[in-house]
């Protein structure tokens, strides 16, 4: 059974509402309420309501430099390629002007995204209307191509920051959804991209533990190196997942989403956690408790898999408390908050 079958699709859209606040608004109740048979399905909701959203708020627009061969003279008039395109015999000459349009990257990735939904399997006849309805509104923006997406160029700032959440379900959708050719078309495949999901999956928690627990700070922190010199050179940045803090106590929470929590060493016979998982959450506790006082606690917390044997322990290392755990995330999202507050209570 793959991870995302054991999944209620009902629940990953909690997980996005916590992710992006944004979801909580009334405008989004409706999806709240609704069946999704796919993942995909989901998304083609959320994105056709986000983007309705923002067409009533305005489409963005940014300045795009064109070149046009234009009879009334507009802009920089360019001798040179005039002569050279001889465009004075139709009475024209070419311009480079600037031309404040809504054919800017963001739009193109929204409308990108949304013909892939439109086209998929998976999506709902009544979430590809929704889509093609708004896309009305993108007739003068053009469509891209998504293996090209340049996702580390994207920069938010005030004027644009409701595109935010949009451009993350977009990047869900076209990075977590594989592209196959089928009969000519390009198609997309069922939610199954783990590496997706586990950054969805620590965003969530991340973010749970925010809203629903005030009383704790929440962040994803860096750790200092516990160096004897300030020699840094080289050294790998340690980023933890989530932190929290309560008081002079410490909970560094490392989130992994895996289709397989417990390695086999077949020599043995026997099932364990994966080292590298618990070398890292050790190093991250040891660095952050510099002067050794032992408020410094460490969990790995796993999505729970349809595996036999799972891990539920809890170490005492060096003064340290270190613990392992899974997150159901297969029954209802009632469960899923009863587990993650268990923790936050059982840690303070």
């Amino acid at each position: 059974m793959t991870k995302d079958k054991s999944i209620l699709i009902k629940n990953v859209y909690y997980m996005l509402a916590y992710a992006f606040r944004v979801l909580n608004e009334d405008s989004y109740a409706d999806i709240e309420i609704e069946k999704f048979e796919y993942v995909g399905d989901l998304l083609a909701a959320i994105l056709a309501k986000g983007i309705a959203n923002q067409i009533k708020r305005g489409l963005g627009r940014e300045y795009i430099k064109k070149t046009e061969e234009l009879s009334s003279p507009h802009g920089k008039i360019n001798v040179s390629t005039s002569i050279k395109q001889r465009t004075t015999l139709k009475k024209q000459l070419v311009c480079e002007f600037d031309e404040f349009s809504e054919n800017y990257y963001m739009n193109q990735i929204l409308k990108t995204t949304s013909w892939l939904l439109i086209h998929s399997p998976n999506v709902a006849v009544q979430q590809k209307m929704a889509l093609k309805k708004v896309m009305l509104y993108f007739e003068n923006v053009d469509a891209i191509d998504p293996r090209q997406v340049q996702w580390q160029a994207i920069r938010y700032n005030r004027n644009n920051a409701t595109y935010k959440m949009l451009i993350n379900i977009c990047y869900l959708v076209i990075s977590g959804l594989l592209l196959t050719m089928e009969e000519g078309q390009r198609k997309l495949s069922r939610f199954v991209d783990d590496q997706r999901m586990h950054r969805l999956y620590e965003k969530f928690i991340l973010e749970y533990y925010r809203k629903e627990f005030p009383e704790l700070k929440a962040n994803a922190s860096q750790i200092d190196w516990l160096l004897d010199d300030d020699r840094r050179a080289m050294l790998p940045i340690m980023q933890t997942d989530i932190m929290l803090l309560h008081g002079e106590k410490t909970l560094i929470i490392d989130a992994k989403y895996y289709n397989r929590i417990m390695q086999s060493r077949q020599q043995y016979n026997n099932a364990t956690i994966h080292s590298n998982n618990l070398y890292q959450i050790f190093t991250y506790v040891k660095n952050k408790d510099a002067e050794r006082t032992g408020n410094v606690s460490g969990m790995l917390l796993y999505a729970k898999t349809d595996e036999e044997i799972t891990p539920e322990q809890e170490y005492s290392m060096s003064g340290n408390k270190i613990t392992v755990r899974t997150l159901d995330l297969s029954g209802d999202f009632d469960l899923i908050k009863m587990q993650l507050n268990k923790i936050a209570e059982w840690w303070m």
